[in-house]
């Protein structure tokens, strides 16, 4: 198969697709790579080392998109690249369509076989593709609550750790999962006064063990949601339903009962944000404020160590690109129900059940597609 990777557009999006070493385990098993010009400066990968993997270089994304049967990306394509797709090629990247419907429309208009890297499953119903960039983010997201609680920035001026004699600042985390049980490592770490909140009392009692009295936990309703917000410092959005748009946890009503400087990091803000006052932001505006309360919900926070985020996701989508390229599309699939599981677009119609049903589509099931 000729697979192709183009440089990455997204706004201080640093990420890409494919490494050299991934490029190279792709050649040698007898596929065609070609690399746009310049797609890896970002992880500190030149040419010169796509070449010496075995890709070939070509200038601007247009050959890839025109003539490579696969396109792996690291974020959903733009509307530009969008324009580019074409019936019957592989589209291999995160995708994040609930909260999307402009992406899903030209999706489904292009013909394009959609595959994505969220909504992938593992033996036991995990998320894996989801998973590296869900632990880098869960991580940074508390850096980035850090930097945004200095008065410089618009915060409380509050010192997360604190200093002795001085409290430690309060860290409320929203969500047990994979981003949530990071964000709270890190909170943990620097010495803060954290929180987690989760509705699953598996979830309660697994991080409740692990942290013992590092972190407190509380079961995850408006009344101790409220709460919990009222005197932080800062809250970590880490909620995710697979595939769906994350619910709207944190309301207008409770913003006017935070703290004034304090900051809300809302990392769901790809599957359209769990705060009702959520926007995506960009690396070069990363912060808004509404009702005295910092807003941090920049979409491609792991793009901002695109060397360690790259690495961690070619780890674990590169063997199921391999399966792509070696049986084709729907072989893969069909030999693999963890990787059907990815199929959210097909030849006009829309295959994963929360996207087709949060945008008004008509469902068509995998298991119909591949017959």
């Amino acid at each position: 198969m000729r697979v192709g990777c183009p440089k990455e557009i997204k706004n201080h999006e640093y990420r890409v697709g494919l490494t050299p070493e991934s490029a190279h385990e792709l050649v040698s098993q007898g596929n065609e790579v070609w690399i746009e010009s310049g797609a890896g400066l970002g992880i500190d990968a030149t040419d010169q080392q796509y070449m010496a993997a075995g890709a070939k270089i070509v200038d601007g994304p247009d050959p890839i998109f025109a003539e490579c049967e696969m396109v792996v990306k690291v974020k959903e394509p733009q509307a530009d690249e969008r324009k580019k797709l074409r019936e019957g090629q592989i589209l291999y990247t995160y995708l994040h369509l609930a909260p999307d419907p402009e992406q899903t429309r030209d999706l489904v208009d292009s013909g394009v076989t959609a595959i994505a890297y969220e909504t992938v499953t593992g033996p036991r119903g995990q998320l894996p593709l989801l998973k590296p960039m869900s632990q880098v983010a869960g991580r940074m997201s508390v850096q980035a609550g850090a930097a945004a609680l200095e008065k410089a920035h618009g915060g409380r001026g509050v010192l997360l750790g604190g200093v002795p004699g001085v409290m430690p600042g309060k860290v409320v985390v929203i969500g047990g999962g994979v981003v949530g049980f990071n964000a709270a490592q890190m909170a943990v770490g620097l010495g803060a006064n954290v929180t987690i909140l989760d509705r699953d009392p598996e979830v309660l009692e697994k991080v409740g063990t692990h942290f013992e009295a590092r972190a407190s936990t509380r079961f995850s309703n408006a009344a101790n949601l409220l709460d919990a917000v009222s005197g932080a410092d800062l809250v970590i959005g880490a909620v995710l339903i697979p595939g769906a748009a994350a619910p709207k946890l944190v309301t207008r009503t409770m913003l006017k009962r935070m703290q004034k400087g304090a900051v809300l990091v809302d990392v769901a803000i790809d599957q359209g944000g769990c705060f009702e006052t959520s926007k995506p932001t960009t690396h070069d505006q990363p912060t808004y404020v509404v009702d005295d309360v910092v807003h941090y919900c920049v979409a491609n926070m792991p793009g901002a160590v695109a060397r360690t985020s790259t690495y961690a996701l070619n780890n674990v989508t590169l063997p199921h690109a391999l399966s792509i390229a070696r049986l084709g599309w729907k072989e893969a699939l069909k030999a693999d129900p963890h990787l059907a599981e990815g199929l959210n677009v097909h030849a006009g119609q829309v295959s994963y059940r929360a996207v087709a049903e949060e945008l008004g589509y008509e469902y068509r099931t995998a298991a119909d597609i591949l017959g």
